[in-house]
């Protein structure tokens, strides 16, 4: 690996803070927001996701908790 970090084309100079906001608001302007049913119907996907990797996770720590209250008691 070496030591130097410029990337290619570029000429190592630094951007000062005022052009570097005004590249960020610019690269947000190009983002494709999702719609709100999009955001809707994500949520519920995760949420349903989540809960039942909860579900899998409860049912194993019970399990195990049983087993080893059997084989230690």
């Amino acid at each position: 690996m070496s030591d130097r970090h410029e990337l290619a084309g570029t000429s190592g100079k630094r951007t000062s803070p005022i052009t570097f906001y005004r590249q960020v608001i610019a690269e947000l302007r190009k983002v494709v927001w999702p719609t709100r049913p999009q955001v809707v119907n994500y949520f519920w996907v995760v949420l349903v996701f989540v809960l039942v990797m909860m579900a899998i996770v409860a049912g194993l720590d019970y399990g195990f908790g049983q087993a080893s209250f059997k084989i230690f008691a």
